[in-house]
C-alpha cells in the first residue's frame, strides 16, 4: 500500500502462463536461472565489488565519524557478516541501517547502498521466499525505498 494506506488494485487474468508475471508499480525483479546448485556463492567479481564498497565505507568512517568511528566500524563488520552469510540476516541489516541513520546520518546512504547491492539481492533471493519477503518489506525495490 502507498502512503496514507491507499493502494492501487489490479485485476489480472492469465491464461496458460509459463514464466513470471509481474503486476504493479516500482517492481524489482531478480531472476536466478537453474537450481540451487547453479546459484553463485559469495565469490567472484560481484563479491569483490561488494567488498570494495565495504572497504570504501570503512575509509569514510575513519575520515568522517570522529569519536564514533570504533562503534561505526563494529556495525559495518556486523553488516558485512550479515549480508554475506549463507542465509543473509535481514534483522541485522535493518539494525545497522537504523543505527547509522540515527547516529551518523551522513553515512546512512552509503550503508543502504551496500545493503541493496545487486550481489546481496541475489544472496537474499537464493535464501528463499521468507528472507526475500522480509528484505523487500524493509528495503523495498529500486534503491531501498522501504521503511
Amino acid at each position: 500500500m502507498g502512503e496514507g494506506g491507499t493502494g492501487k488494485r489490479y485485476r489480472v487474468e492469465t491464461g496458460d502462463v509459463s514464466g513470471q508475471v509481474v503486476v504493479g508499480e516500482d517492481n524489482n525483479v531478480v531472476a536466478i536461472h537453474g537450481g540451487p546448485q547453479d546459484v553463485p556463492v559469495a565469490e567472484g567479481a560481484d563479491l569483490e565489488s561488494l567488498r570494495s564498497g565495504f572497504a570504501a565505507l570503512r575509509e569514510r568512517i575513519d575520515r568522517e565519524a570522529g569519536k564514533g568511528a570504533d562503534s561505526a566500524r563494529e556495525r559495518i563488520d556486523e553488516l558485512e557478516e550479515a549480508v554475506t552469510a549463507e542465509e543473509p540476516e535481514v534483522s541485522t541489516m535493518v539494525y545497522v541501517r537504523d543505527w547509522f541513520a540515527k547516529r551518523l546520518p551522513a553515512l546512512a546512504g552509503a550503508v543502504t547502498a551496500l545493503i541493496v547491492h545487486p550481489f546481496v539481492g541475489r544472496l537474499v533471493e537464493h535464501a528463499g521466499d521468507a528472507v526475500a519477503a522480509e528484505f523487500s518489506r524493509h528495503f523495498g525495490g529500486e534503491g531501498g525505498d522501504g521503511e
